[in-house]
């Protein structure tokens, strides 16, 4: 017999950080295609966003532009807030432990760690009870990678928000879960391996062909694949999930 839970997001107000490029754009992308609508945040403005979508500015390092800029989503979505996805962040260049810029790390953990706290911060309590929380974490949530000590630093402490948000949020029958990125083919990630190759590393389309070598599927992971398993979680269909973070890597040992 049918239960009636669909995919379908209709009626649904979201609120998306880093919603004007890359993962967070996609993810704007699919929630809007489910019938949500909803208000995309990044440091610039989307200029162009789907239908029903509002376009704001914030730099989610700053709190007050951070309060400000979910005040003024809800406002604009007629009081009401569903979903929150912290979306907005960076992945710092390579260096080892020993060349560490500091400045550069706490910058990495402005945006990465305090952004998301932040966001959860202001946004929260202004979401409905039952609502969904998706923030962007990484494969790097639960395992260490070499030269990128900040980065893995940084999601590790996201799947920490994760599970404790979590818990704190329960009560309301809010969920709280992460996504788990692989190596994504963005664009980002076609610049990072490029300016790799320059300093002496494999080619682009080696670098990327290995990458996909490593994963059971033979293949990384898309933006719409990370985009589908957002839908996933903002919907009805994860309505017992909470405190997780879920692996979009192609199947990574």
């Amino acid at each position: 017999m049918s239960t009636g839970i669909t995919l379908s997001l209709a009626g649904r107000r979201a609120l998306v950080t880093g919603g004007a490029n890359g993962l967070g754009a996609g993810i704007v992308r699919r929630l809007a295609q489910a019938g949500a609508s909803g208000a995309s945040i990044d440091l610039v403005a989307d200029d162009a966003p789907p239908t029903g979508w509002h376009a704001l500015t914030a730099d989610v390092r700053v709190e007050d532009q951070v309060a400000r800029a979910c005040a003024e989503a809800v406002e604009r979505l007629a009081g009401r807030l569903d979903i929150v996805v912290a979306a907005a962040g960076v992945v710092p260049p390579w260096r080892g432990v020993a060349e560490l810029d500091l400045a550069a790390w706490d910058d990495l953990f402005a945006i990465n760690v305090r952004g998301v706290a932040a966001t959860l911060k202001h946004a929260g309590p202004l979401m409905n009870d039952g609502g969904s929380v998706i923030l962007m974490g990484s494969l790097n949530s639960w395992r260490g990678d070499g030269n990128i000590t900040g980065y893995v630093a940084s999601k590790h402490a996201v799947l920490g928000i994760t599970r404790s948000a979590a818990i704190d949020l329960g009560s309301r029958g809010i969920r709280v879960n992460a996504i788990g990125p692989g190596p994504v083919a963005t664009e980002a990630l076609r610049g990072r391996m490029t300016e790799r190759a320059h300093g002496g590393g494999p080619p682009l389309e080696t670098a990327l062909a290995a990458a996909a070598a490593l994963t059971s599927l033979g293949r990384i992971a898309t933006v719409e694949d990370v985009a589908d398993v957002a839908l996933f979680l903002a919907g009805e269909l994860s309505a017992a999930v909470t405190g997780q973070l879920l692996a979009v890597d192609g199947g990574l040992p």
